[in-house]
């Protein structure tokens, strides 16, 4: 079955610049998201509204997005690469700026999900040990960002900061007072409130003065269910919450819903299925040809499959890891067999897009014709004998940016052609 390309807007009946699309390859924009797979084509063009500069937070595209190699042609190409993260990654050693951060251990935190519904949690973690001298918590880099560019003006922040020593009553006034007069400063208002609010927070907790407007907003947006949870109503509900969200070292119920809630948030009450731009799709789902073999490339490769023991590519020393060290290749006993392959024996992994040589591991839990990567691997860390030291293979050194579905740009990690074969001294 051929695999089709992503067709830019042009080829879908729009024009470049109009509607929600990429400046460049034309790619839709869905929920302000770009898709990643174009971010390469972005840059590496000589178009006048290619992209020229990137911040990069707590990302690693060199080494997690498909096709690294065009990738980190294309952060190489930028007029300015920075990067704000908590280790010196691939992206990080491209960049002309790295911002260090502190850890998760280091800082204030929280998760923005859940799974405890109907009564939902919410947890803001607390450091538990000190940061290193020099790395910046997130919020204190961006505000210092934001006062450099001057778009902060200091006579603003000033007398929120007095509004705020005054307490929460005048400060909220004055806030509103503020982005009333100055509704610009709308987009600027995490900042404002970590400058002013921020300081008057215990034990050091200015990071989550963001979380003030957070909670006044959710108050608004499910009153019912803030009540039930035991927060009361109105404005006063909403800093009852915000305050219990500051003290409560363990986290807390929010909001506590009934089933019925999930039909009011359904716009119309309804769940959306008519989407116009795959009803085509479906429509000649039937008349598509069965899939065929290749003989070129006959396996399915998985690049990047979740194990166990893998994880971000922050976490650089493989020694944490109780098992699958390397981050075997996993291929069917079947497949092994016709290959004259075992777990530990050594293979050449080849895609269209490159080669790495692999350990192979047996499993039963693979189809015929399918084989897998897991993600994570392929990152070095400083070994203090041998220096640094890289383990496993990088999947998305195999992977093209071009292999992608024709709506929202998503990676066909999980569908990579390839071919194994046994090196020498594999039985």
């Amino acid at each position: 079955m051929p695999r089709r390309r992503w067709p830019i807007a042009r080829d879908r009946g729009h024009k470049v610049g109009e509607g929600p699309v990429s400046p460049v390859a034309g790619a839709k924009i869905i929920r302000g998201l770009v898709p990643c797979n174009v971010i390469a084509e972005e840059i590496l063009t000589d178009h006048p509204a290619r992209y020229r500069a990137m911040l990069v937070e707590s990302a690693n595209p060199a080494h997690s997005l498909a096709d690294s190699v065009a990738m980190r042609s294309a952060l190489e190409a930028l007029d300015l690469l920075v990067v704000i993260d908590v280790a010196m990654t691939e992206t990080a050693r491209l960049a002309d700026y790295v911002l260090p951060a502190p850890t998760q251990f280091e800082k204030w935190e929280a998760t923005f999900f859940t799974f405890d519904f109907p009564r939902n949690i919410f947890h803001l973690r607390r450091p538990v040990v000190d940061p290193p001298d020099g790395p910046l918590p997130e919020p204190e880099i961006h505000a210092r960002l934001v006062e450099a560019s001057g778009a902060l003006p200091p006579e603003v922040v000033e007398p929120l900061r007095e509004a705020a020593a005054q307490g929460r009553a005048a400060f909220a006034e004055a806030f509103l007072n503020v982005l009333g007069s100055r509704p610009q400063l709308a987009r600027l208002a995490p900042v404002l409130l970590y400058r002013t609010l921020g300081p008057t927070l215990p034990d050091g907790a200015a990071a989550a003065a963001v979380l003030r407007g957070a909670a006044h907003g959710f108050v608004q947006e499910n009153p019912a269910g803030v009540k039930r949870a035991g927060h009361g109503e109105g404005v006063e509900a909403g800093e009852r919450l915000f305050d219990a969200i500051i003290s409560s070292p363990h986290g807390l119920v929010t909001t506590d819903d009934v089933q019925e809630e999930t039909w009011r948030r359904l716009k119309g009450r309804r769940v959306q299925l008519h989407i116009p731009e795959l009803l085509a799709e479906v429509a000649g789902l039937a008349d598509r040809p069965e899939p065929a073999g290749d003989g070129e490339w006959p396996f399915v490769l998985s690049a990047g499959e979740r194990r166990a023991f893998t994880a971000n590519t922050i976490i650089r020393d493989p020694d944490w890891r109780r098992r699958d060290m390397g981050g075997a290749l996993r291929i069917g006993i079947s497949d092994a067999e016709r290959l004259g392959v075992t777990t530990g024996d050594r293979a050449m992994l080849t895609t269209p897009r490159g080669s790495a040589e692999v350990v192979v591991e047996l499993t039963d839990r693979m189809r015929p014709g399918h084989i897998s990567l897991p993600n994570g691997f392929g990152v070095d860390h400083l070994d203090p004998e041998a220096g640094r030291v890289v383990t496993g293979v990088a999947p998305n050194e195999l992977t093209s940016s071009q292999d992608r579905d024709a709506y929202a740009g998503t990676p066909w990690h999980k569908h990579v052609p390839a071919r194994l074969v046994a090196l020498a001294g594999s039985r």
